[in-house]
């Protein structure tokens, strides 16, 4: 009697933790993404194929655009990954940066006029 007891206490103190943990809000699973700058003025894209990041300067008005991937740690502390620049030639420019389940990842991109896009943590 006390055997089972002690069993179906476990249990149900297993099935909480479970649903505590699924509760939690998870980064959001990677495929490609892209945040693009309003006006026109540019994007950064996640291509998921190669873990390739993309910046693209879409307009000719004498500003470039600047991408950065954030990485945050299963501790919180977030540092600067990687970064791309594009603007001044033809094209878009690219970089690749292996990205996994063990940390989270961010992409911001910036008009080097002023202002930018963040999209929401991520990870494979």
């Amino acid at each position: 009697m006390i055997k089972s007891t002690i069993t179906r206490v476990a249990m149900v103190g297993a099935a909480a933790a479970a649903l505590a943990v699924s509760m939690a809000a998870p980064a959001q699973a990677a495929s490609d993404k892209t945040i693009s700058l309003p006006n026109g003025r540019g994007y950064m894209k996640f291509i998921d194929d190669g873990d390739v990041f993309q910046v693209c300067d879409t307009k000719a008005d004498g500003y470039g655009v600047s991408g950065t991937l954030f990485v945050r740690n299963a501790s919180g502390l977030v540092s600067v990954a990687t970064t791309v620049d594009d603007g001044g030639d033809a094209g878009c420019d690219k970089k690749g940066y292996n990205i996994g389940q063990l940390a989270s990842y961010q992409m911001r991109v910036c008009w080097n006029g002023g202002g930018c896009v963040s999209s929401e943590w991520f990870n494979e």
